[in-house]
């Protein structure tokens, strides 16, 4: 395989499951941003010879093959069979299609490439007749749970969220909210961008989007739950009634396993649950007054095209901003959304995308220059 973003989270946890199944699974090629000391250890670790960073003077520094067209390379090698796809932000795209292109199957951990382009994607993996499997873990399970039965049968999604550092706490109280508090996720351990958006339920916004495209659910049949324990990662209701979902202790290495070695079950050394540790399971609804990413997330998904790209790209600007402390948290979603109302949406195309994150992110910028 082809692991695209091997030394970020998601990428490390690829290569342990690598570990664990040496005989099943083997990497050929790994690419990174800029992290060119870390890519060299792997490599020689897993003893791959095709490597590349994205960043073309960190590639120089390091004396690797650098930049898009290296990483497409990468993404393409005849040898591999699967591109696992963990680059953060829209930049996975182009690989991604390129590897859809040369008849890869995907493996699929960013986000951005279903929720910025899923009008692109998806028909070039159907045409290509290839497997796209989830990483993620509420995706992973959704996707567990249908196995054996078709997405017609489908009656509603339940996508689980473990409602984050602040879930209960009033809109008010949160005004004054650093990016310390907001990086102290109770669950899991994440990247900086992304447990900021699981703070605001961006995140699981982004996932509903993700959902829609996978799963061929439309909006009212996904429904977000609070779950605080995160046992059970996602839920599937189907037309009888029955409800189907997946359970476990969280671990991103059981959904990464799934995606290369699924539907078979094969042993590994993470930790077992049982039912007694955890008798208590929560449900809870979200609060949209509280958390209007999630709403804001819902209505870029109803209209489509471009505008779930804007949102996204509008959002990771003003995620970063807060964390380096040039706006507040509250913010977040008041940037999105202006942006949104300022975005005129377009048919969802390779150039539009890559037109909309570009304006998304600068609209972005001026709209917290002017108010700062």
């Amino acid at each position: 395989m082809a692991i695209l973003g091997s030394t970020g989270s998601i990428g490390r946890q690829t290569l342990d499951v690598i570990r664990q199944h040496p005989d099943e699974l083997k990497a050929v090629a790994l690419t990174a941003m800029t992290s060119g000391d870390l890519l060299k250890q792997q490599a020689e670790e897993f003893g791959v010879k095709n490597v590349a960073l994205m960043s073309e003077e960190a590639a120089r520094q390091h004396g690797i093959s650098g930049g898009m067209s290296a990483v497409v390379d990468c993404a393409t090698l005849q040898e591999a069979d699967v591109a696992v796809i963990s680059v953060a932000g829209v930049i996975g795209l182009e690989p991604t299609l390129a590897a859809i292109e040369a008849g890869k199957e995907i493996a699929l951990a960013s986000k951005e490439v279903l929720v910025s382009a899923g009008e692109v994607v998806m028909p070039r993996v159907k045409a290509k007749g290839l497997t796209l499997s989830p990483i993620d873990s509420e995706h992973s399970a959704i996707h567990q749970c249908l196995i054996g039965y078709d997405k017609s049968e489908i009656d509603r999604l339940y996508l689980t969220a473990s409602g984050g550092p602040f879930y209960g706490r009033s809109k008010e109280s949160l005004q004054t909210i650093t990016a310390e508090q907001a990086l102290k996720h109770p669950t899991w351990a994440m990247g900086g961008k992304i447990t900021i958006a699981s703070a605001t339920l961006m995140n699981k916004g982004l996932e509903v989007i993700e959902a829609h495209w996978l799963f061929g659910a439309s909006a009212d049949q996904i429904e977000v739950v609070v779950h605080p324990q995160s046992i059970i990662h996602s839920m599937v209701r189907f037309l009888d009634g029955s409800v189907l979902g997946q359970m476990g202790w969280p671990d991103m290495r059981l959904p990464i396993q799934f995606a290369l070695l699924g539907p078979q079950r094969v042993p590994n050394s993470n930790r077992r649950w049982n039912p007694l540790e955890s008798p208590r399971l929560d449900f809870l609804p979200p609060d949209p007054a509280v958390f209007r990413c999630l709403d804001l997330a819902y209505s870029a998904m109803r209209e489509g095209g471009t505008l779930p790209c804007a949102m996204n790209a509008a959002n990771e600007e003003a995620a970063n901003a807060f964390l380096a402390g040039k706006c507040g948290f509250l913010q977040i979603a008041e940037i999105v959304e202006e942006v949104m109302n300022r975005h005129k949406t377009t048919e969802a195309s390779l150039e539009a995308v890559y037109d909309s994150d570009s304006w998304a992110r600068s609209e972005a910028l001026a709209l917290m220059a002017n108010q700062g």
